[in-house]
């Protein structure tokens, strides 16, 4: 496995790799890994000759009171679980390679990024938008693998790849869970073993809502004021939103028809995360 820490180095490397004709899978993450990170590899694998991750926490997808300089980051333990993956090339660049100090050019995808995380995180989508497409000049895949977790940067990677004639497919896979519900995420490690548990309230609550649905309900008010009340009977959690969107606009609906999003952002403490399922009629 390479490790690439600077634009040219990973250019160079790649440009004799694409001259074998060989099919390159980019799986783009901020690091700290875990088997959710690992489950896009497996996935890269079965698709791509060759699998490049990308290691890099972007500070442009930052706002000024979140978690940047807390963000957990260990590149050498990063490095041995994305060999032992499968991972054929590491590009790990620093902030400084990505954004120099006359940066100025950034991609805002509108619509489908403002409400949710957009609308609670401010310039989040601008970041991230800005940094896939930096990537994807950068490393020129054939494909890029995202996880559902984060169901709406998908869809606004989707979006900006269609709007832009990109030419890189993009492969979502789904969520990867502990046994006891949770989702995977590099901030769980923020939780203490009280919120820890009081956080499997998310996956609780997805489960109820998907159980209205079997039981015929097809209202979004009532299927979302029983999430509300679910998550909000745990002490420990503080609704950021839930909301019941439409896909793939995240627009709001009235009913149940075909296929919605159901999503949440929940705080713990200081630790706030997301989980969503998709909702079927």
């Amino acid at each position: 496995m390479r490790l690439c820490k600077t634009i040219e180095e990973i250019r160079l490397l790649l440009n004799t790799v694409r001259n074998k004709g060989k099919y390159i899978g980019l799986v783009p993450t901020m690091g700290f890994l875990h088997q959710g990170h690992l489950s896009l590899v497996h996935e890269a694998k079965r698709h791509c000759d060759v699998v490049v991750m990308s290691i890099f926490v972007n500070p442009t997808q930052f706002g000024p009171n979140e978690d940047y300089d807390a963000y957990p980051r260990d590149l050498q333990r990063d490095t041995s679980l994305a060999a032992e993956a499968g991972v054929d090339i590491i590009f790990a660049p620093p902030a400084e390679e990505m954004y120099p100090q006359e940066f100025s050019s950034y991609v805002d995808v509108t619509g489908v990024s403002e409400s949710l995380c957009g609308g609670s995180r401010p310039g989040h989508f601008r970041g991230v938008a800005t940094v896939v497409t930096k990537l994807f000049n950068i490393i020129q895949p054939q494909a890029a693998f995202f996880g559902q977790k984060d169901f709406q940067q998908v869809l606004v990677i989707k979006r900006m790849v269609a709007d832009l004639n990109m030419h890189v497919k993009i492969v979502d896979v789904p969520i990867m869970r502990e046994i006891d519900g949770l989702a995977l995420s590099s901030r769980n490690i923020y939780l203490s073993p009280e919120e820890r548990q009081a956080a499997l309230v998310l996956y609780r609550s997805l489960m109820l809502a998907q159980e209205l649905i079997v039981n015929g309900e097809r209202e979004i008010r009532r299927i979302k004021e029983a999430v509300i009340k679910a998550i909000g009977a745990e002490p420990r959690a503080n609704i950021d939103y839930v909301e019941i969107l439409s896909i793939p606009n995240l627009t709001p609906i009235d009913q149940l028809k075909g296929k919605a999003l159901l999503a949440l952002a929940v705080r713990f403490g200081k630790t706030r995360l997301i989980d969503n399922t998709v909702l079927e009629a």
